[in-house]
């Protein structure tokens, strides 16, 4: 199984790689447009900040900033796991390692994601039964478990480009599916 997502990881980094800037560009400010779709006013959204060939949430976050939705963004911890803080804009975001922008305000723990109604979550690849295939570090399992262990349940949704929505993604017994699937072309509900 482990070999299965390895390969399967470098295949659609690759293919992402590829992508020219402004394939990304245009798929970051599509990807915005569904931002009415995600949230409404007051709502509070986790998300994230893109980083290399990812789909481009700049835009997004801008975007649900805009509708007056409360946005938090994670900050990465020593040991992988999650905190947040408020986003406040892209002035409002500070280089940290990995080549992560984290948002500079308080910080606010890391159960403040059971705050959201909505849960933005990065990935690879995803197939019809809501199976999200990460890179592999375990940040966001380690959301999904505390938001599990929390008792909430917001809508889960991984951003992706079209070529990343699969018939099938491996999977090991802790995976957990998501709910809706959001590319450029529009939201999908999946499961």
């Amino acid at each position: 199984m482990h070999n299965e997502k390895s390969d399967l990881r470098t295949r659609l980094l690759t293919r992402r790689r590829a992508l020219s800037a402004e394939q990304r560009a245009t798929a970051g400010l599509a990807l915005a447009g569904h931002a009415g779709e995600l949230a409404g006013r007051g709502a509070t959204v986790a998300a994230y900040v893109s980083v290399g060939a990812e789909p481009g949430t700049g835009p997004l976050l801008d975007a649900l900033l805009a509708r007056g939705v409360r946005v938090l963004l994670p900050v990465l911890l020593a040991d992988n796991d999650l905190d947040w803080a408020e986003y406040a804009g892209p002035q409002a975001l500070a280089p940290a390692g990995r080549g992560l922008l984290e948002p500079v305000g308080p910080r606010l723990g890391p159960e403040a994601v059971t705050e959201a109604s909505v849960v933005l979550l990065p990935g690879l690849a995803v197939d019809g039964t809501g199976l999200r295939l990460g890179r592999g570090g375990g940040s966001y399992d380690r959301v999904l478990d505390r938001l599990g262990r929390a008792g909430v349940r917001p809508v889960l949704a991984v951003l992706l480009y079209e070529h990343e929505l699969l018939e099938r993604v491996p999977a090991e017994p802790h995976d957990r599916p998501v709910d809706l699937a959001v590319t450029p072309s529009g939201v999908r509900r999946l499961g």
